[in-house]
């Protein structure tokens, strides 16, 4: 059951709508922060007096102010949280869209649930604390078919360098100079062209701009 929770959030009108969604379910116990480093007392102030927080709802994302912080943003405030109250659930509600970073959150960061910043938020985040009241984790479909779509194709680190030399603009022609030079074997151009072939080809594309497009898309770039 879901009865404390705090919210995590530099945006006031983000911070009202979720008040608002939290309010719908009967939950009034809420607190909230607009820093990171106040977040993380809050957290540890509350356990301290035997008054955990139920559920933290954060964003990732936090615009700097001049305000000096120890915690840079969500991913360190969430570490932080979890070493200092590890049976705190945890939301995440952020406009962030790259399957990498949301894969890193479901499996490195142990997330509770995520719910994206867009057109029905509000339906979601509220399906979220739901389903997380009954100690099940809540990812919407967009986001595990994301993951998923990052999960079709291993990239080697070979990969990630020829086509972070196509995203700064070096000529496919030119990429052997390139791997020559950093001592990366094999690095004719044969070899460049079939592992490019092969890329295009597993992930449905036909143009090395799609590719790299789809690469930053996905935060492998």
């Amino acid at each position: 059951m879901i009865t404390k929770v705090l919210i995590a959030e530099d945006h006031e009108s983000a911070n009202i709508s979720v008040q608002k969604t939290l309010e719908d379910l009967e939950i009034t116990n809420i607190a909230y922060a607009y820093y990171c480093d106040d977040a993380l007392n809050r957290i540890i102030q509350a356990a301290k007096a035997d008054s955990s927080f139920d559920l933290l709802i954060t964003d990732l994302y936090f615009e700097p102010d001049g305000h000096k912080q120890e915690l840079s943003g969500g991913m360190d405030l969430i570490a932080a949280a979890r070493k200092a109250q590890p049976d705190l659930k945890i939301l995440v509600f952020s406009a962030e869209n790259r399957p990498a970073a949301i894969d890193q959150l479901c499996n490195n960061d142990d997330i509770d649930g995520f719910v994206r910043k867009a057109r029905n938020d509000a339906r979601e985040l509220k399906e979220a604390i739901q389903e997380i009241a009954r100690h099940r984790r809540y990812f919407p479909r967009h986001v595990k078919q994301l993951i998923e779509k990052k999960n079709t194709y291993s990239f080697s680190e070979v990969d990630i360098t020829i086509i972070t030399l196509l995203a700064q603009g070096v000529l496919q022609k030119d990429i052997p100079a390139h791997l020559q030079r950093s001592g990366i074997t094999p690095s004719g151009l044969s070899s460049i062209e079939k592992k490019l072939s092969q890329m295009k080809s597993v992930l449905g594309f036909s143009k090395n701009e799609q590719l790299v497009a789809y690469c930053k898309d996905i935060g492998v770039i």
